[in-house]
Formats: C-alpha cells, sequence, structure tokens
C-alpha cells in the first residue's frame, strides 16, 4: 500500500489527467465546469475509499458529513480548484488538491496543476527545494476579488500585484519562485487551502493566518476565510505591514 504522502500524489495526478481529457472532449450538456467538478470528485472519493475504507472525507462537491469531526484521519479534497479557469481556453491557473488531516494537522498533501504538468506533494520524490526569486516584490492574489489588505500591503511595500486563479496554483507560484507571497482574505473553505499548505510548509514557506495564528483544519465551520503563505524572509515584515493596514485610523 502506498504511504499517505505519495497517495495524495498519485490521486492529484490523476484526478488531473483525468480532467484534462474531459477538457479535451467536453460533455455536450451541463456544463464543462460542472461535468469536471463531478468527474474529479467521484474518482477522488472512490479512490480513498478503495484505499481507506474507514477514513472522513471533506469534499467541496459533498454535503459535509459530521462524523468527520469525530474521526482521527480526514481527507479534505478540492476536486477542482479554480473551475472557472478550467473552463476557459489556455488558461493552466486551476488545480486538484488533495490534503490528509490526521489527530489535530494536516499529515500529506500534494496539489496537481495538470495543464503545467506539475504535481507537488508532501511525499519527498514529489519535492521541489525553494527556487530562487530575483527582482520586484510579487504579491499572488485572487483574479476576481484581490482583497484590499493585500492592496494596501503592496503599496506599503513597493510590491506589484499579480493576479491568478486557483489557491492551488498561486501556491505552488510562490514554491517555484514565480512570486514572493500569495494573500487571500474575504472567504475561502479548509479544502481550498489544506492540501496547498500542506505543500507550502513541507517546502519551507510561511503558512499562516493573516494575524499570524495557525491554521487549523477539520473545525466545526470548514470556514478558513483568510491565508498568507510567503518566502520566510519576508514573514515578519509582511505580517508587520498587514497589521498595520488592518488597523481603523486612531486605533492604537
Amino acid at each position: 500500500m502506498l504511504d499517505d504522502h505519495t497517495l495524495a500524489a498519485r490521486l492529484a495526478e490523476a484526478a488531473g489527467q483525468l480532467l484534462l481529457a474531459l477538457r479535451l472532449a467536453p460533455p455536450a450538456a451541463g456544463g464543462l465546469g460542472a461535468a469536471g467538478d463531478r468527474a474529479s470528485h467521484r474518482f477522488l472519493v472512490d479512490a480513498i475509499r478503495r484505499n481507506h475504507p474507514t477514513d472522513a472525507i471533506l469534499s467541496e462537491e459533498a454535503a459535509d458529513d459530521v462524523i468527520r469531526l469525530s474521526a482521527d484521519r480526514v481527507w479534505i479534497i478540492d476536486p477542482l480548484d479554480g473551475t472557472r479557469e478550467f473552463t476557459e481556453d489556455g488558461r493552466e491557473d486551476w488545480a486538484v488538491h488533495v490534503a490528509l488531516w490526521q489527530r489535530g494537522a494536516l499529515a500529506a498533501g500534494a496539489v496537481a496543476l495538470p495543464a503545467r504538468a506539475i504535481v507537488l506533494s508532501t511525499a519527498p520524490a514529489f519535492r521541489r527545494p525553494l527556487a530562487s526569486i530575483d527582482g520586484p516584490l510579487r504579491f499572488l492574489v485572487s483574479r476576481t476579488r484581490p482583497p484590499a489588505i493585500a492592496v494596501r500591503a503592496a503599496s506599503a511595500m513597493d510590491a506589484q500585484l499579480v493576479p491568478m486563479g486557483s489557491a492551488g496554483a498561486k501556491t505552488l507560484a510562490v514554491v517555484l519562485g514565480e512570486a514572493h507571497a500569495y494573500i487571500h482574505a474575504g472567504g475561502q473553505y479548509e479544502w481550498d487551502s489544506a492540501a496547498p499548505v500542506a505543500v507550502a510548509a513541507a517546502a519551507g514557506l510561511h503558512v499562516s493566518r493573516l494575524d499570524g495564528s495557525p491554521l487549523r483544519y477539520n473545525q466545526p465551520d470548514p470556514s478558513l476565510p483568510d491565508l498568507l503563505v510567503c518566502r520566510p524572509s519576508l514573514a515578519r515584515a509582511l505580517l508587520r505591514t498587514i497589521a498595520s493596514a488592518t488597523r481603523t485610523p486612531g486605533s492604537p
């Protein structure tokens, strides 16, 4: 049996291949995005249950089953992160997220960027060391809802804001040395960040909430609305800048 790290990587990779095939031959009705969400979800859930039939699953594409709150192991999956980008010709910023939470913490994770033929994971064979990065600061933000806090932080630090789709794509871009940080506020769920955070932490990046507090998973409310992923050397300055930008005028 594959270890959890390698299983996460293999499942994300295989789901990505399924999505690439679907993208080449889209359904005649029902919409490509919805078909991709369904097909990838079904594949991942079936594969997890074959390998670990007693594990719980939290997926964006299924009703939340509260049995996960008493489970020792919970797979947190986003079968297709960046559905909008998946449906747009030529876009590569969509992903598959597969993470495992075990007894209080993320234990394994993988993110596939199928259109770029990239899979990064907590498995040693799928890890990459942090790539070097030169030039002006680049902060990644949501393509559709860049947060005001990121705009203010970029202004204060003379950084360029770069919009991108999937949270997984943005996080891997920081790992790959294509940007210095990913800043998000304004709404996400555990499945949006669990696998990217596991991969980023394994690569040596800083990961936290915007106030610097830890990211906690398998909570009763799966909402996890903000996220910071950045180069470790930038973490202190970014957190300080974000805290300053968050304060209202006249506050201490």
